[in-house]
């Protein structure tokens, strides 16, 4: 199969949707199929696929624009940059597939070729609304397949596309347990580290978290990531988390190390289309305290400890448990994430969505 994956951010950021496709793309090129990638960043040594860099305004630029459909966000107004680019440097009609979890613009830009054009392949790692949502842009929504990155969205919108439902996944190679790296990191060795590793956004709720954490005695509060709030977050740590508190953005090199200098690791966004640093935290060894539903029980098990992250008194209990049982955290299960799995997943369902074309 000849397979184009395509996402500003590619070869730019290491979060979520970027590793997470870029983890498939490797995977399915290591395995033999004909895989290009095009994204706003520069080429890496190394990759065993095909990238085409498009040029592509960094998100932060946009941080002040505003905010008018189909414009929501600074990440929309980065899609629009990379779309306009994307267009003229690719021919459509030379892949069998497209994959991308990026819209409206790299979508409506992907899905132009006519007769010819190649099999769209959407992932839901932003959410679903543009599948189910008959609103403002979204109506221009179609595709010929659905990936799913958990059991709601599949229930959502199993009757209406052809869908799989595919999680994410992690590198077993590079996360798992052993010695951290806290001279390195500045952390000192007898603290106790509480670890969110996250974008400074309002939906992930560091801002909750800088204060949950400041109700424990002796716990230092580690973040990795950036993002529009940065200064509120810096100023929030600087008044209840004086000396307890370090703001870092790591490469993805050394995001393991970090991982395994940490006691346990705190997300406390209220819903997460998948949320990769879970499994990245599990399989470090690392107690995982978040927020309790039904979609992330499934993800995790019963193994860690959520609960209603809302109340302050739940959130310091669990906390507190997580912290008493540091980085021993056990791995039973994650073996289900490996991504050799995760991109054997993805080969049966573009191969049989081409099938059915």
């Amino acid at each position: 199969m000849k397979v184009l994956f395509a996402l500003p951010g590619f070869h730019r950021y290491d979060r979520g949707a970027e590793v997470a496709l870029l983890s498939v793309a490797r995977e399915l090129a290591r395995g033999g199929e004909d895989v290009t990638v095009a994204g706003g960043g520069t080429a890496r040594a190394g990759a065993p696929y095909r990238y085409i860099r498009v040029p592509a305004v960094r998100r932060e630029r946009f941080e002040r624009f505003p905010r008018i459909p189909p414009f929501r966000s600074e990440t929309a107004w980065e899609d629009a940059a990379f779309a306009a680019n994307l267009w003229p440097r690719i021919r459509r009609q030379a892949y069998d597939a497209t994959v991308t979890c990026s819209f409206p613009f790299t979508h409506w830009a992907l899905r132009r070729g006519g007769q010819t054009r190649a099999a769209q392949i959407f992932v839901t790692q932003n959410g679903d609304w543009p599948a189910f949502s008959d609103g403002a842009e979204f109506r221009t929504f179609r595709c010929d397949g659905l990936v799913c990155t958990n059991p709601d969205y599949l229930a959502r919108n199993e009757a209406r596309w052809r869908c799989a439902l595919i999680p994410n996944g992690v590198d077993l190679e590079r996360f798992s347990p052993g010695p951290g790296a806290r001279d390195e990191l500045g952390i000192a060795a007898d603290q106790r580290v509480v670890l969110m590793v996250s974008a400074l956004i309002d939906s992930k709720r560091v801002l909750d978290g800088i204060e949950a954490v400041a109700r424990l005695d002796d716990a230092v509060l580690v973040v990795a990531g950036d993002g529009p709030l940065r200064q509120e977050v810096a100023g929030l740590a600087e008044r209840l988390l004086p000396e307890r508190f370090k703001l870092l953005s790591l490469t993805a090199e050394k995001m393991p190390d970090l991982y395994r200098s940490a006691d346990a690791f705190l997300h406390l966004s209220l819903l997460e289309s998948f949320g990769n640093v879970f499994l990245e935290a599990w399989a470090s060894g690392l107690p995982i305290v978040a927020h309790e539903t039904d979609r992330l029980r499934w993800i995790l098990g019963s193994g860690q400890y959520l609960c209603d992250t809302a109340s302050p008194t739940a959130l310091h209990a669990a906390l507190e448990s997580a912290l008493r049982l540091g980085s021993k955290s056990p791995r039973e299960g994650i073996e289900r994430y490996s991504w050799p799995s995760i991109a054997a997943e993805y080969r049966a369902f573009i191969g049989e969505t081409l099938a059915q074309r």
